[in-house]
């Protein structure tokens, strides 16, 4: 009785071992690098109707976030930094739309800071964004 057989007639084979490991090293090299991804500010806009208006070239986009910090594009400013820009924005384009993305949470308060702030400054175009 031979129980062991020689395997040597078998002929050539492909290791898939390598290939396995390259595809698990590239999965692991894509959850990590999609998880640094941040699309930006986030903000949670109330509801509203929206206006059927075509929207204008001019604008300045203000983010209030939860915590009511204050944002012009991605750079966080006071409300003196705030002050200055709609000052100088008010001189190059007096007739710039100011649009207020401020979460729903934020106060009140703080939103009605950045319109005086803009009116004092001589622009009087505002828009508030709300979610459909």
């Amino acid at each position: 009785m031979r129980f062991w057989q020689d395997r040597s007639d078998d002929g050539p084979r492909i290791d898939l071992t390598p290939m396995v490991d390259v595809m698990l090293q590239l999965i692991i090299f894509f959850v990590l690098t999609s998880s640094f991804i941040r699309p930006g500010l986030k903000v949670d806009l109330p509801k509203g109707v929206p206006e059927l208006t075509p929207k204008e070239k001019k604008e300045m986009v203000i983010t209030i976030t939860k915590e009511n910090q204050l944002y012009f594009g991605k750079k966080e400013m006071s409300l003196g930094d705030l002050e200055s820009l709609f000052l100088q924005k008010a001189q190059e384009a007096p007739d710039t739309l100011i649009v207020i993305n401020a979460d729903r949470r934020a106060f009140h308060g703080t939103v009605v800071e950045v319109m005086e702030l803009a009116k004092r400054s001589g622009l009087k175009n505002f828009a508030i964004l709300t979610k459909r």
